[in-house]
């Protein structure tokens, strides 16, 4: 029973980890900053500025979105490659979230007790690797 409680709640802490850092990938509003709103323009009373690891955005009162991804970055190779890390490392950690699914003890699919403890533990190294990408 102990070893069931202490699989399902790793499970669960890891695949919450894992969906909380998908999530965040997928947020546009990293960082919002108000622009005007004290006078000045007679047209444009408040805009919006937000961005994200993708693109810059600016929104204006009318709910007219400008967008432009970051063009410097397509020349910058680390950048590129922390962008390439962090896919590699959400596919890892989804893979490792199937895997530990699979080997826990509580679920039928598998085979023998053997063969789940192997299957879990590849899904816990697949979670480390994950995680330090």
């Amino acid at each position: 029973m102990r070893k069931r409680l202490i699989q399902i709640s790793g499970f669960l802490i890891s695949s919450l980890g894992w969906l909380f850092v998908l999530c965040t990938m997928a947020m546009d509003y990293w960082r919002i900053t108000k622009i005007g709103g004290q006078g000045g323009s007679y047209i444009i009373k408040v805009a919006w500025y937000w961005s994200n690891l993708w693109s810059d955005c600016y929104t204006d009162s009318a709910a007219v979105t400008n967008c432009r991804e970051y063009p410097v970055l397509w020349n910058v190779a680390y950048v590129q490659a922390v962008r390439g890390l962090l896919m590699c490392g959400l596919t890892i950690g989804f893979f490792a979230v199937v895997c530990c699914f699979v080997g826990m003890e509580c679920t039928y699919i598998g085979g023998s007790d053997k063969t789940k403890d192997k299957v879990l533990f590849a899904g816990a190294a697949l979670h480390f690797v994950g995680g330090k990408l």
